[in-house]
C-alpha cells in the first residue's frame, strides 16, 4: 500500500512516498520558497532526480506539482493518483483535543483552525496542505498527527505553570512540548533494539537540530518534556533563546522601549547559537569557527551543552530509574562533541560513553556507551516521517 506524508512549512512542503507495511522509501522531495517566483522543486525516485526553479504562488499549487510529479511519465512513482490509498499529515499543534493521530474530518479541521493562535507560523500551512491533498488526492485516506500528541500524556504538576489557574481555565496556557513525533519514533525503536516491550522503557530522549527539546519517557510515555506553550522554552537552539527570565522581557519592554513584535523576533530569531556566536545558527559551522579559535563560538557550544546536561539531570531525578538516553536529530546524531560535553562528569549516574564508538558514530543507529554503563546512550536517527506513515497505514487498512 503506497502512504504519502506531507509537511508543510510556512513556505515550504516536504513529502516521502512510503511502500507499507515493509516502511520502504519509494519517493521524496522538497518544494522551498513558496509564494516566489523562483521557487525550487526537488524531487528523487531511485536513481532520477527532477530539479527545477519556477514560481509557485502558494501550497496548493505545490500539491498540485508534487501529484504531478508522482504520476509522471518518466519520474513517476504511481500508475494513477488512487495508487496512493493514505495521506499523512504533520500538524504541529493538537492542543489538548488530539491524544494521537487521527482521521481527518471536518470537526478534526475546524480544531486545527481553533488552535492556529498556539502555533500561528505552522498550524495555518498544515491545514492549507490538508484542503489542497483532499482536492487533489480524494479518495486517499487523510490522517493528521500531531506533534503534540505523544505530550498529551503529561500530568498537571509538569505541565502547569504556576500562574493564576485562571489563565489555564480561560486561555489554555500550558505547558504542550512539540517534537513529539520524534521523540515516539526513537523511543519506540530503543525498545525494538534493546528487545524490550514499547511500555517497558525509562528514556532521555534528545532531539538535537535547530530547534531542540528533551522528553522524560516514563514506561513508554512523555512525563515531561522542555518545550512548553509554544517551541521557544527550554534548550538553548538555533535561533531561539530556550529558557529565559521573564523579566528579561518586562525590562526590554519597559526599560527599553522595545516593542513586544521585536522582542518576539530576538528571542525566535537571533537568540541562541546565533545570539551567542555571532556566527551561524548552524552548529557545523559554529564547530568549525571554534576550531579556528573564535572565543564566542567556544563559548556558544559550552553554553549550549550546559543546558542538555541539566536537564538530562532533572529528568534522571525525575525518572529514577533511566534505562537509556538517546540523542537524535540532525545536531544529535552527527555531533560527537555533543554528545560527549552534555555527559561529560555523570560518571556517577552510571553514564560511561565509548569514546571510539563516540567519535566515530554520525547519523548512524548505533549505541555509543561502553559496557560498564549502567545506563545505556545511543543515537538513533529520527525518522518523523515513517512513523506519520505507519500511522497512516493503520488507518488506511481500516478503510480499504
Amino acid at each position: 500500500m503506497n502512504i504519502l506524508v506531507i509537511n508543510c512549512g510556512s513556505s515550504s512542503i516536504k513529502f516521502k512516498l512510503f511502500r507499507m507495511p515493509e516502511n520502504l522509501l519509494v519517493a521524496s522531495g522538497l518544494i522551498e520558497k513558496i509564494g516566489s517566483k523562483d521557487a525550487t522543486i526537488k524531487y528523487s525516485k531511485e536513481e532520477k532526480i527532477f530539479n527545477e526553479i519556477r514560481e509557485v504562488s502558494d501550497h496548493r499549487q505545490g500539491l498540485e506539482i508534487i501529484a504531478q510529479l508522482l504520476i509522471h511519465p518518466e519520474f513517476g512513482a504511481v500508475r494513477n493518483l488512487e495508487d496512493i490509498k493514505g495521506i499523512g499529515h504533520r500538524v504541529v499543534h493538537g492542543g489538548e483535543e488530539f491524544t494521537g493521530s487521527m482521521l481527518i474530518d471536518e470537526k478534526v479541521k475546524e480544531k486545527i483552525k481553533e488552535f492556529i493562535p498556539l502555533a500561528p507560523l505552522h498550524n495555518p500551512p498544515n491545514l492549507e496542505g490538508i484542503l489542497a491533498a483532499e482536492r487533489y488526492f480524494p479518495e486517499s485516506v487523510q490522517v493528521a498527527c500531531f506533534d503534540t500528541a505523544f505530550h498529551t500524556t503529561i500530568s498537571e504538576v509538569a505541565y502547569l505553570y504556576a500562574i493564576p489557574y485562571s489563565m489555564y481555565e480561560k486561555y489554555k496556557i500550558r505547558r504542550y512540548g512539540f517534537h513529539g513525533t520524534s521523540h515516539r519514533y526513537v523511543a519506540r525503536r530503543f525498545a525494538q533494539i534493546t528487545g524490550r516491550h514499547k511500555y517497558d522503557v525509562n528514556l532521555i530522549t534528545c532531539h538535537l537540530g535547530n530547534g531542540c527539546s528533551i522528553t522524560a519517557v516514563k514506561n513508554g510515555k512523555s512525563i515531561d518534556t522542555s518545550m512548553g506553550f509554544t517551541p521557544l522554552e527550554g534548550l538553548v537552539m538555533g535561533t531561539r533563546s530556550g529558557d529565559i527570565d521573564p523579566g528579561v522581557i518586562l525590562y526590554l519592554i519597559e526599560n527599553l522601549n522595545v516593542k513586544p513584535s521585536e522582542v518576539n523576533r530576538i528571542l525566535n530569531k537571533e537568540s541562541g547559537l546565533i545570539g551567542i556566536s555571532g556566527v551561524s545558527n548552524d552548529f557545523r559551522s559554529i564547530v568549525e569557527s571554534a576550531s579556528k579559535g573564535n572565543k564566542m563560538s567556544q563559548l556558544a557550544i559550552e553554553i549550549f551543552c550546559y543546558r542538555i546536561k541539566k536537564y538530562i539531570g532533572a529528568y534522571l531525578a525525575i525518572l529514577g530509574k533511566v534505562d537509556g538516553i538517546v540523542f537524535t536529530a540532525g545536531i544529535g546524531e552527527n555531533q560527537p562533541i555533543v554528545r560527549e560535553k552534555s555527559l561529560d562528569g555523570m560518571q556517577e549516574f552510571g553514564i560511561f560513553l565509548d569514546k571510539k564508538k563516540n567519535e566515530n558514530c554520525k547519523a548512524i543507529e548505533q549505541e555509543i556507551s561502553s559496557p560498564e554503563s549502567k545506563i545505556k546512550v545511543f543515537v538513533i536517527p529520527t525518522n518523523e516521517e515513517l512513523a506519520i506513515a505507519v500511522d497512516t497505514y493503520d488507518f488506511a487498512k481500516q478503510k480499504s
